[in-house]
């Protein structure tokens, strides 16, 4: 529509249209209010019965809740509505009528169950605080991408449809290929390592990844967005430089540019940029310090994997973000190199916040014959990657990475209570649709 005036903007004085959804109308007899709300915010249409055509005040006031309307008329100062300023309707056009049985309440005023809302995600963004998630979370990305840019990053689109998977067939979803099995791709890693390989040097990507687990918790998806790295002549604490700086700079934007958002959250208070840098801690002391803690059942033990219960007891310990650095070799992947004077430890690190992991990265494995030492030391069949290892004999320089959570990103940033409400339309175990 050309000619339309977003709520925002009608100012004083204007002959305007605006168009969007009738979220409430309250009939006070002779009197009547139409809110109108667009993305912008809410408006107030003002009906004096007696004084307008009984045919616009039906139009009007018939409307249900929801529909989608048009209205013209001249924008005047009234300090009692909503936003200081209404609308005296001229015209009022039904554009789309909505159902007057709603499957949930946009306005919020009768809570819906998550399973509910993501049913019906369209009606759900209409909430100002649903729609604030998804405009922090976009804010977010753009900030992430400026970030990435100041590191002289170049952005990378790599296949989600590949032969194999990044470290072997587990948690794959195969789909056939035009006749051949191939499978949707667990992560960009081994892809992004070829691109550091050549002479771009510095990467990143923003993509979905698929992985087949067989999880169904809050913090697990089957499809999520993963936010990439990889640089050559990097090693793992230049990578984990780069992850702190591309978390700092979301937190940094939201405070900039999101108030709004904020607010409709109940945020504006608590929200604030981390001050400290993000601790390095080794896996050892970790060990120690979640032990320490007394909050398991059974003393950890060098080797353990860490369990969502140590996780939450370190993460409290510590108060905020941290890395837990150099992991044994046996539980990080073939291509995360190993310290040169103790095989046994890995340069891999996690990034986490209190309450979960949000980072998987290291130094990556850049000679041949290691990488192929790896492979084999984890049951893979070198050959079925010869595509990513030939690459190595043709001058592959050290590098390294990590690859970030979209969504455990946003949904620790904001506090959310389940990874679900960080995604528009979901994939976990049970849903498939929308």
């Amino acid at each position: 529509m050309q000619d339309r005036t977003y709520t925002a903007d009608a100012e004083p004085g204007d002959d305007a249209t605006v168009a969007g959804w009738v979220h409430e109308i309250r009939d006070l007899g002779g009197i009547a209010f139409l809110i109108l709300r667009d993305t912008t915010g809410k408006i107030q249409i003002k009906f004096e019965k007696d004084e307008m055509d009984d045919d616009l005040v039906e139009t009007g006031l018939g409307v249900s809740r929801e529909s989608v309307v048009k209205v013209s008329g001249a924008v005047e100062e009234e300090p009692r509505a909503p936003t200081g300023v209404e609308v005296t309707p001229e015209s009022v056009e039904v554009v789309a009528p909505a159902d007057p049985e709603l499957p949930l309440d946009p306005s919020g005023k009768v809570d819906a169950d998550l399973s509910t809302r993501l049913d019906n995600r369209t009606l759900d963004l209409r909430k100002d605080e649903v729609q604030a998630i998804f405009e922090i979370r976009s804010e977010i990305l753009r900030a992430v991408r400026e970030q990435f840019r100041e590191f002289r990053c170049t952005e990378i689109n790599t296949p989600k449809i590949v032969a194999t998977g990044t470290e072997g067939g587990t948690e794959l979803f195969p789909i056939t290929y035009f006749g051949e099995e191939a499978f949707m791709n667990q992560s960009p890693q081994l892809f992004k390592q070829l691109i550091a390989g050549s002479n771009v040097e510095r990467v990143f990507e923003i993509g979905p990844i698929f992985r087949a687990e067989e999880h169904n918790t809050p913090r697990h998806l089957n499809e999520a967005t993963s936010i990439d790295f990889e640089g050559a002549f990097c090693d793992q604490n230049d990578a984990m430089d780069v992850v702190e700086g591309v978390v700092r700079a979301a937190y940094e934007a939201i405070e900039a540019n999101c108030g709004d958002e904020l607010e409709a959250l109940g945020l504006e208070d608590e929200f604030g940029v981390p001050e400290e840098a993000f601790p390095r801690i080794s896996y050892e002391d970790a060990i120690e310090r979640i032990n320490a803690t007394g909050e398991l059942d059974e003393q950890l033990v060098w080797g353990d994997d860490l369990s969502t219960e140590a996780e939450k007891a370190l993460g409290q310990d510590v108060g905020g973000h941290y890395f837990i650095t150099d992991w044994p070799s046996e539980i990080k992947p073939f291509y995360i190199k190993d310290h040169d004077d103790d095989p046994q430890l890995s340069t891999g690190f996690d990034l986490m916040h209190p309450r979960m992991e949000l980072v998987s990265g290291g130094q990556r494995e850049h000679r041949h014959e290691k990488l192929i030492e790896g492979f084999e030391q984890q049951g893979l069949d070198p050959d079925q990657f010869e595509y990513y290892t030939k690459m190595f004999k043709y001058g592959m320089p050290p590098h390294a990475g990590f690859g970030l959570g979209g969504e455990r990103l946003v949904m620790t940033i904001l506090g959310l209570d389940n990874i679900r409400e960080a995604v528009l339309f979901p994939r976990d175990r049970q849903r498939l649709s929308p």
